[in-house]
């Protein structure tokens, strides 16, 4: 878009200072005329070109709660549960102690990062076998946390499920218990799929992880080629990433080239040490915003001109 046009917009073009949501403090964006634009395109889009693709620990869940208590991610969940073995537990923290600090250093580089996330998804999967186990256990653990998902969750998901946006959530945690929290908490509508990390099960008992491993750093829409669900959203070329690590970021690689994606960062962890890298990073950076109301905004102005076009057409008829 030209600078001319940027002064002179086309009747009912949006402006990122005309939608209080994206002007709170704690929503940064680094090239406000770049989400301005991707907006418009959104907008004019409608619903038919749409797809979500969500990242699930930290960014469907809350990243902190009111009361100060700790949200387990989906692994946590898991590892929560009472009749794993004990030498289970105590491995899978040494893992959890040595390899977290790791994911969230904003200081070391994405490629090394990889080969330490392999080592420990592999070491977990390794971990996870020759026991039995009941899914039972998750879906009892994951009841405390249905409660735990930002606060608007409800009705954003409705909003996706009424606008029949196909919503993809990409987990590079554990999918029994990103499944579990999902269904518990009623969001789990026909248009949501959820690509994970599932257990496997061999002569009853566990037997690790189902392939392909999805790590924090290799999780986008490539792994998804041949997939039915690929198959459903390929042609849809307007896409809202969300997550909290920048690895999320990269999450509809794979997609045309000429798609418009819109990514929203929500940063919690080491603030000031990560902003610069988010910033750079998505397009929306949220802080310490525990709702959905930024995303919602996104889609209710998009239903709202939805809903005009459709009026449009009934009064031509």
């Amino acid at each position: 878009m030209g600078c001319d046009e940027k002064r002179e917009p086309a009747s009912g073009y949006l402006r990122v200072q005309d939608i209080p949501a994206l002007t709170q403090d704690h929503c940064r964006m680094l090239d406000p005329a770049k989400v301005e634009r991707i907006i418009n395109e959104f907008v004019q889009g409608g619903p038919e070109r749409m797809q979500l693709v969500s990242d699930f620990d930290y960014t469907i869940t809350k990243q902190r709660t009111e009361d100060g208590c700790a949200v387990l991610s989906s692994f946590g969940i898991f590892n929560a549960c009472e009749s794993l073995p004990e030498n289970f537990k105590v491995e899978t923290e040494k893992l959890y102690r040595k390899y977290r600090p790791i994911e969230i250093d904003p200081h070391m580089p994405v490629e090394e990062k990889t080969k330490f996330m392999i080592e420990w998804w592999t070491k977990s999967g390794e971990l996870t076998s020759g026991f039995s186990f009941d899914q039972s256990e998750i879906d009892h653990v994951a009841s405390k946390y249905k409660h735990a998902l930002r606060d608007r969750t409800h009705e954003f998901f409705a909003d996706l499920d009424r606008l029949g946006i196909p919503t993809l959530v990409f987990s590079a945690g554990l999918g029994n218990s990103v499944v579990s929290v999902l269904r518990q908490a009623n969001v789990m509508h026909p248009n949501v799929r959820v690509v994970s990390n599932f257990l496997k099960y061999r002569n009853g008992n566990l037997d690790g992880f189902q392939q392909p491993m999805i790590h924090t750093f290799n999780k986008n829409e490539t792994v998804l080629d041949g997939n039915e669900y690929y198959d459903l959203v390929h042609t849809r070329d307007h896409i809202i990433v969300m997550g909290d690590s920048i690895g999320d970021a990269d999450m509809a690689s794979g997609v045309p080239a000429s798609s418009h994606i819109m990514k929203i960062g929500f940063l919690f962890d080491h603030v000031e040490a990560n902003m610069e890298k988010y910033m750079n990073t998505f397009d929306i950076v949220l802080v310490d915003d525990q709702t959905m109301d930024v995303p919602r905004t996104l889609l209710g102005l998009i239903e709202k001109q939805h809903q005009l076009n459709l009026q449009a057409k009934q009064s031509a008829l």
